[in-house]
């Protein structure tokens, strides 16, 4: 088969009849996308066969790249004994069990149980049940609302989107009325003049104090957040910023949801990105990497604290979903979790990959158009300036972090850009030749950004 006939019917059925996710789709329409056909290891390749270093793990979940024929075998074989049975209303199937098991095993202390959905959205529309649910059976009413930071992506579901601090979202859908929000700790945005990452990172954090005591603690039920916000931006919260939060919800009876959807399973160099700042959550949100993306599946860890009162207080939680628990994504995660544990993926990866590619980015900090670079255990992020001392952007609607992207793009990296920032999360199972890889590209992207929008060394 011509390979370029067949990408141009592909690509013709698809400007035809897919809507795609967060995309311009008049922009779409007109001029069409890159259509992908097939993996293997860490390169993914488009139908022209022109391959690309996959520095963005998918979308942060193939943490063991695309040739795991384990999870793959393990998804055929339930398939074969249970394609499909629900959890409702008293029944159970063995695969969705035993994760739920294995993943209170690997769950930091003091979490024994597991709500499974389909994805991050709806686990954390989930927490907001549970949240609400726990309060109620305290006989804490007026216990509703919940805060959670601005520019935080929570998913895309109505709740989660409102939960999420993104205007661009905010703005096609009514958010609800008892999520609130506070600033997120971004030093290089948000800053002021000589002030330095851990006395800035106090002073936004006790931002959710100051809420807290404008809308009521008798009525301020939970704060969400990532560990790292990925999506973002890959922001790196200073030091000082975890342990004041911890304090401020642990004092004022302020249950705290760790949305590990980008941050679990190993991408900041611990199982989750709670154990990497010593985070004390109530509440985890997980997705994405518990199946390595090769199923859809996420759901929530819930701690004894609010197990306890649920499993004590009767009456019927009143919330699920069709694939709850499927039995074929519960043998994927059943079978990722075996490789992570079995093969030392997350600790082979926190010694000898992340070092190394937190080394070798440092490598631009000098380039003429970056402003920061910054990174924790297998993600990081380069944002682009005109003028590093007054951080000045390098053109107007982040263009230029566009045309970066689609550079890097063009000479085979896959990168993404969030704002002004390129941002990337490359699989856990990379070696030192594909970090090498993926700077090298990255810096062509860059030197031909800075020719393009007229910077010079």
């Amino acid at each position: 088969m011509n390979t370029s006939v067949e990408t141009t019917r592909l690509q013709s059925l698809d400007r035809a009849h897919h809507l795609h996710p967060f995309t311009d789709f008049h922009s779409y329409a007109a001029e069409g996308g890159r259509i992908f056909n097939r993996a293997e290891g860490v390169f993914i390749y488009d139908s022209d066969n022109n391959a690309m270093l996959d520095g963005m793990s998918g979308l942060w979940c193939c943490n063991l790249g695309y040739s795991q024929d384990a999870i793959k075998d393990a998804v055929y074989a339930q398939l074969q004994q249970l394609p499909y049975y629900n959890n409702f209303f008293k029944c159970a199937n063995e695969p969705a069990v035993e994760l739920a098991a294995a993943l209170t095993d690997v769950a930091p202390e003091g979490f024994n149980h597991v709500f499974f959905t389909n994805s991050g959205s709806e686990a954390n529309d989930t927490n907001i049940k549970l949240v609400h649910r726990y309060y109620d059976l305290l006989g804490k009413p007026d216990k509703k609302l919940i805060i959670s930071r601005k520019n935080a992506y929570h998913g895309s579901t109505v709740a989660a989107a409102s939960l999420g601090g993104m205007k661009a979202m905010h703005e096609q859908a009514l958010g609800l009325d008892y999520v609130h929000h506070i600033n997120q700790p971004h030093w290089f945005e948000g800053s002021e003049p000589g002030e330095d990452p851990d006395t800035f990172g106090l002073r936004v954090a006790r931002e959710l104090e100051a809420k807290i005591d404008e809308l009521g603690e008798h009525r301020v039920a939970a704060f969400i957040a990532e560990p790292v916000q990925g999506a973002g931006g890959v922001i790196i919260p200073p030091d000082s910023y975890w342990p004041e939060l911890q304090r401020i919800c642990d004092e004022r009876d302020i249950l705290l949801i760790a949305d590990e959807v980008i941050c679990g399973f190993g991408r900041t160099g611990q199982w989750w990105g709670s154990q990497s700042y010593g985070m004390k959550p109530h509440l985890m949100t997980f997705a994405k990497a518990v199946t390595n993306g090769y199923m859809p599946l996420g759901g929530v860890l819930i701690s004894d604290t609010i197990a306890d009162v649920l499993l004590s207080g009767g009456g019927e939680f009143a919330h699920g979903l069709t694939y709850s628990g499927h039995p074929a994504a519960c043998a994927a995660g059943l079978a990722t979790l075996k490789i992570l544990r079995e093969e030392n993926i997350i600790e082979n990866a926190a010694q000898n990959l992340a070092p190394y590619f937190q080394e070798q980015l440092q490598r631009f900090v000098d380039h003429p158009i970056v402003g920061q670079v910054r990174g924790r255990g297998c993600f990081a992020a380069v944002e682009l300036v005109r003028d590093k001392g007054s951080r000045e952007r390098l053109a107007p609607e982040s263009a230029a972090a566009v045309f970066c992207r689609d550079t890097a793009n063009k000479l085979g990296l896959m990168v993404r850009q969030t704002g002004d920032a390129m941002i990337m999360a490359p699989p856990l199972i990379c070696d030192h030749s594909h970090v090498d890889m993926l700077t090298e590209k990255l810096g062509a992207a860059l030197d031909a950004t800075a020719a393009e929008f007229g910077i010079k060394d």
